[in-house]
């Protein structure tokens, strides 16, 4: 070997890292190039091969090991990584439907689903679709010869509906559909969804599993492996990926993420029942309460709840009283998401979005963080005093 130069030490060192070193803590595998050991290897690259690297939009190891742990934590076949959780949507779709076809999504969808189906969907010339969250087996009356997505998300991240799974799934798959979910809600940990029938199951990892609200990433897994071929075919030609150093803060945030579920369940649910008492207080949507729209089938398939829940104000309360109560809140942000350390709040004017919303007073979203208890409810106090 010829001496090198100075510069090219830079890019090929003469010593190497010597191997096994261990750490608790992830390592972080950043890569846009891939080595191959020569060129046969390089000619029989596939990137459906996940015991092998080609290139970064590919994966690297920190890429592989998010996967495998969301697919071992829901007990699914694989996981995709996408670089939104809005993005995961999508592609819970797009490689599932042609032109001419038709999709399913509840009335309560989260609203950027919405703005999917009015445009790209559209554009595809693929017809969406709304069903009642609540209508269970009786959705098999809107599915058609050309439906093959059935898109579910229970409970509705809104309105807390909770949504019927196995009575959905069973009749999606006697027509021949596929049963997508979001998942988000219960962090794939309080709703085992493929055991209740899902084929797809997507996360806004953005949420609980990252945790600290500094990042934005989804995640699909798949039950089989055919139907996740079908998503990682159209992820690779359309370039999605994530970046290693976002992916290592999922991976970070993944251990910590059963303590602090724990944490704003049991929070979230002592608010709860404090709201239901408070005089200015219509109603509590909150899946595990009673009055929660859908509670049994949520008692049935759920083993938990997590930090997110709705209240409504009594018909004297419209959204100005509602922006009055949130702007007067210290600890509970305004702003959108849910899941990460801070608590936040947020109103909707559901009268206006909603045909059949039967309520006219104003609503309040409520995401619990990792504050005290004590604070928060006090935080509230403030919030009633302020109406």
């Amino acid at each position: 070997m010829t001496k090198k130069s100075p510069n090219t030490l830079l890019i090929h060192p003469s010593r190497t890292v010597p191997p096994g070193f261990r750490s608790l803590v992830p390592g972080t595998e950043r890569a846009s190039t891939v080595l191959f050991e020569n060129t046969g290897k390089w000619k029989t690259r596939s990137g459906f091969d996940e015991s092998i690297y080609t290139y970064g939009t590919s994966g690297t190891p920190t890429t592989r090991d998010l996967q495998n742990r969301i697919a071992e934590w829901e007990g699914g076949f694989n996981t995709v990584l996408f670089p939104s959780g809005l993005a995961a949507v999508a592609y819970a779709f797009l490689p599932f439907v042609e032109p001419g076809d038709h999709v399913l999504i509840p009335s309560n969808v989260y609203d950027p689903v919405k703005t999917l189906a009015n445009g790209l969907l559209k554009r595809m010339n693929v017809t969406v679709e709304q069903y009642d969250p609540l209508v269970g087996a009786g959705i098999a009356a809107q599915i058609k010869p050309n439906t093959k997505v059935v898109w579910v998300e229970t409970p509705g991240s809104i309105t807390m509906e909770v949504s019927d799974l196995p009575a959905i799934a069973a009749a999606a798959h006697a027509a021949g559909a596929l049963v997508a979910i979001d998942n988000t809600y219960s962090a794939g940990w309080y709703l085992r969804a493929f055991e209740l029938g899902a084929d797809i199951s997507v996360h806004a990892l953005t949420k609980y599993p990252a945790g600290h609200s500094d990042l934005v990433m989804g995640s699909i897994t798949t039950k089989d492996e055919a139907t996740w071929r079908r998503v990682k075919d159209m992820a690779l030609q359309t370039g999605q990926c994530c970046a290693p150093d976002d992916i290592y803060l999922v991976l970070r945030g993944l251990p910590t993420m059963p303590l602090r579920i724990q944490h704003t369940e049991r929070v979230a649910l002592d608010l709860a029942r404090w709201l239901a008492t408070q005089p200015a207080v219509k109603l509590v949507l909150h899946p595990a309460l009673p009055d929660c729209p859908g509670h049994e089938v949520w008692n049935r398939d759920f083993t938990g709840s997590t930090g997110v829940f709705s209240f409504v104000l009594h018909d004297q309360y419209d959204a100005d009283a509602a922006a009055r109560f949130i702007d007067a809140l210290e600890f509970f942000g305004v702003g959108a998401s849910w899941g990460g350390i801070g608590s936040l709040a947020l109103t909707y004017d559901l009268a206006k979005s909603r045909t059949n919303w039967p309520h006219k007073g104003a609503l309040i979203r409520l995401n619990i963080g990792l504050e005290d208890e004590s604070d928060l409810r006090d935080d509230l106090a403030q919030g009633f005093a302020a109406l």
